[in-house]
């Protein structure tokens, strides 16, 4: 998949397929519209494209709201080469091209630029300046530029309707196995192994402590879970059974900085310095205050336990 940093970078090399948006998670709606463009341009010879903005439109326009993303940019584009994707234009979004009219946006940039010859959009799609753009609009703007159309329905999770907002809000509940009902995958948090304090080996559990997440990156409720755990070089371990802390450690007056702890069921590996990638399999519990290390110990043991079993039950 070849990815461009703005529209003008885009050469068309034959007729072209876009689909639309910021397909944070890329969850399965995401990948409906995938499969759909993929589909489209192998039956006519061309290129699927997918068209985003960065950084994030709600950044600009909402400086005050806290972004979590299921999905990081890189992150982002590397579900969507395994999907199948050819193309990714991250157009810059700024004030300027927030004032872009739905018009100027269909005639320039996505029959201009991008050669659109086929369009792909969600049942809920809107576009250009105020999100003034809708599919009604469109099916006008078809006609005039000589394109074709079509809209993916829905894709829902029971009767609800997929959305990032709704899985993002899972995340943060820590309904990690609603989240993954919606994503087509765990939820996962990527990092550095860190040294941290030794709590966890002065307790008989040692744990990779992983720092350096990035502070968009969407987090879980703080408590424990059920976890697999990748190193991300090419000759690490992969889907290492796992139970994670996430939280502020209350019973050691750790102060109030969050951290992810793992520790790691069957194996003691090596990693200060490595990338990792934990995925949230399921919750546990919520973060506890104990008295003692002793209890904590105790609890920990249950955690242990518990973790096997839902880990088990994924095979």
């Amino acid at each position: 998949m070849h990815i461009y940093r703005q529209l003008s970078d885009f050469v068309p090399l034959g007729p072209t397929v876009v689909t639309l948006g910021t397909f944070d998670g890329v969850h399965l709606g995401h990948q409906a519209l995938v499969l759909r463009a993929v589909e489209a341009a192998r039956a006519c010879g061309g290129t699927a494209v997918l068209l985003t903005l960065e950084p994030h439109p709600r950044k600009l326009i909402h400086p005050e709201f806290v972004l979590s993303r299921l999905t990081l940019p890189g992150e982002r584009a590397e579900l969507l080469a395994a999907a199948g994707l050819d193309a990714l234009v991250e157009h810059p979004f700024t004030a300027e091209f927030a004032q872009t009219s739905s018009l100027d946006f269909v005639r320039r940039d996505l029959v201009g630029h991008l050669g659109m010859k086929h369009l792909i959009v969600g049942y809920d799609h809107r576009f250009g300046r105020n999100r003034e753009g809708d599919f009604a609009q469109l099916q006008e703007f078809a006609q005039v530029f000589d394109f074709t159309l079509e809209q993916v329905d829905a894709v829902t999770a029971g009767d609800v309707a997929l959305s990032s907002t709704k899985i993002r809000a899972a995340v943060a509940q820590g309904r990690v196995r609603d989240a993954e009902l919606g994503l087509g995958r765990a939820h996962f948090v990527r990092g550095e192994v860190v040294a941290g304090r030794g709590i966890g080996r002065g307790l008989g559990y040692r744990t990779a402590n992983v720092g350096g997440i990035h502070p968009d990156k969407a987090m879980p409720l703080f408590g424990v879970y059920a976890v697999e755990l990748d190193f991300c070089d090419s000759d690490g371990p992969r889907g290492l059974a796992g139970v994670a802390n996430y939280g502020v450690r209350p019973s050691f007056g750790s102060g109030s900085e969050p951290l992810l702890e793992v520790h790691l069921l069957d194996v003691e590996a090596q990693g200060y310095g490595r990338l990792v990638e934990v995925r949230f399999i399921d919750f546990i519990r919520a973060e506890q205050t104990f008295e003692t290390p002793e209890a904590l110990k105790a609890q920990i043991a249950r955690d242990v336990e518990r973790a096997r079993v839902l880990l088990a039950a994924r095979c």
